[in-house]
């Protein structure tokens, strides 16, 4: 039952940050910063509700989650910060992918979710460092982390 909400939940956050991007008039900032937002509501969630069963990795996984919430809440919330960080902010949210997929690999090892989630999450992450590098429109990234999300759900619901 935790697995299909939190599955649901990854779809639904996944979906909404697919939408998220067509409204346009968002700046940059708020976009990745809702992005962040939205995978570290994800892992505090998942962290939470796994903690019966790999208590090291939901505590790995929820402190990560909380790194990234403030993380988030800045980018959010001081204009003048993300204005500081604008040349870094989108390898650091293509980093912050890596690192999470790197962490459910190192968690998941024994099953096909934690195996393909994580190596998706790398590799996504990887190619938002190459097209965060290059791209002028910013919520073709943020769909970057909102394909990682529903495709961590689909695998989530078949994994049960």
């Amino acid at each position: 039952m935790k697995k299909s909400v939190i599955s649901i939940l990854a779809i639904i956050l996944g979906l909404l940050i697919l939408i998220f991007p067509m409204i346009g008039v968002i700046s940059a900032g708020a976009i990745i910063g809702v992005a962040i937002l939205l995978i570290s509501i994800f892992l505090l969630v998942s962290g939470i509700s796994e903690i019966d069963y790999s208590p090291t990795k939901s505590l790995l996984t929820i402190i990560f989650g909380v790194i990234i919430l403030i993380l988030s809440l800045i980018i959010l919330f001081n204009p003048y910060i993300f204005a500081f960080l604008a040349a870094i902010t989108i390898y650091l949210a293509g980093i912050l992918l890596i690192i999470v997929g790197l962490l459910t690999l190192i968690g998941n090892r024994d099953n096909k979710f934690g195996f393909w989630s994580g190596v998706i999450a790398v590799i996504l992450g990887v190619i938002y460092i190459i097209l965060g590098t290059y791209a002028k429109d910013p919520m073709v990234l943020g769909s970057l982390i909102g394909i990682w999300l529903v495709l961590t759900g689909i695998l989530r619901l078949i994994d049960d």
